[in-house]
C-alpha cells in the first residue's frame, strides 16, 4: 500500500493502468497492456522471482487486460493495434494475450529492449510470439503542444507518439483525441499526480522508484518540466494520465473518464 502526501486520499494500491479505445475504422486499440496471462499463471519464469517479490504484483488472471476486453464483449482479435510508452516488464506483459495486434513503440526502446533482455527490466518471454512492431523514430518535423510528436502509422485515428525522455532509453507517451480534447498517456513519465502540478512534490517512496529506474535524471526532470508547462498553458485541453498513480486513476474513474 502507498500513503498518500496529503489528507482526503486512503492508502491505495499502485496500479498499471491501461486505455481502451474503441475506434470507428481502426478496431480497438489498446495502450499498455499491463501484465498478461503468461506473467500470472507462472511469474518466476516470465517476470522473474527477483522482480516479483520486489514489486509484489496482483497476480489474478481477472485484472489482466484481455479478460477486462472481454468482460466488454470484445475478443483479443478485436483490439488490432497496442501502443506502448516502454517495454518494462509491467508494461507489456500482456502482449501475448493479443497475438495478432500491430505493437507500436518508439525504435530507441525497441532496440535498448532486445539488447538487454534478459534483465530485471525487460523479459524476452513478452515478445517471443513475434509481434508485428511499428517502430518510430524520435525525430519528427510534427508538433504537439510544443512537443515532438511521430502520427501513428496506418490508423486513420489521431493517435500520436509523444517522446518523454529519461525513464528509459525510448520512453514516450500516447497522445489521443478525444473530440475537442486530447489524452495523454504519459506512461513512467512521472508516478504521482503532484509531480506535474504547477506548486509540485514528489511523493518520497515514489520518487525513489522513478529515480532508482531512471536512465538519465536531468532528461526525465527536464520531461516532468514540460509536463507541468502543458498542464499550466493547455490543461483545459490536455488530460495527463500516469501509469501508476492510484489516486489519478480514482479522481478520472469518477468524472467519468
Amino acid at each position: 500500500m502507498i500513503e498518500p502526501t496529503y489528507e482526503g486520499l486512503e492508502s491505495a494500491h499502485a496500479v498499471n493502468h491501461c486505455l481502451l479505445l474503441e475506434t470507428d475504422s481502426d478496431g480497438l486499440v489498446l495502450i499498455e497492456t499491463g501484465l498478461g496471462l503468461d506473467d500470472v499463471h507462472d511469474p518466476n519464469t516470465v517476470l522473474g522471482s527477483a522482480w516479483v517479490e520486489m514489486s509484489q504484483p496482483v497476480l489474478s488472471e481477472e485484472e489482466t487486460a484481455i479478460r477486462q476486453v472481454e468482460r466488454r464483449g470484445f475478443s483479443a482479435d478485436d483490439v488490432r493495434h497496442i501502443f506502448l510508452t516502454h517495454l518494462d516488464i509491467d508494461h507489456c506483459g500482456g502482449l501475448p494475450d493479443f497475438p495478432d495486434a500491430q505493437v507500436h513503440v518508439l525504435g530507441a526502446e525497441k532496440e535498448a529492449a532486445f539488447a538487454e533482455a534478459p534483465s530485471f527490466r525487460y523479459r524476452p518471454g513478452h515478445w517471443a510470439h513475434g509481434p508485428n512492431w511499428v517502430s518510430y523514430a524520435p525525430e519528427s518535423n510534427d508538433e504537439w503542444f510544443g512537443f515532438t510528436a511521430q502520427r501513428a502509422q496506418g490508423l486513420s485515428s489521431e493517435i500520436l507518439m509523444i517522446p518523454l525522455g529519461g525513464h528509459t532509453a525510448g520512453h514516450a507517451g500516447v497522445a489521443v483525441r478525444t473530440g475537442d480534447e486530447w489524452i495523454l498517456h504519459c506512461g513512467d513519465a512521472y508516478y504521482y499526480h503532484r509531480e506535474v502540478e504547477v506548486d509540485h512534490h514528489p511523493h518520497p517512496l515514489l520518487d525513489f522508484v522513478q529515480t532508482t529506474a531512471e536512465v538519465h535524471h536531468d532528461l526525465r526532470l527536464g520531461t516532468q518540466a514540460r509536463l507541468r508547462e502543458l498542464v499550466r498553458d493547455h490543461g483545459d485541453q490536455v488530460t495527463l494520465i500516469s501509469a501508476h498513480d492510484p489516486w489519478e486513476l480514482q479522481r478520472l474513474q469518477a468524472n467519468g473518464r
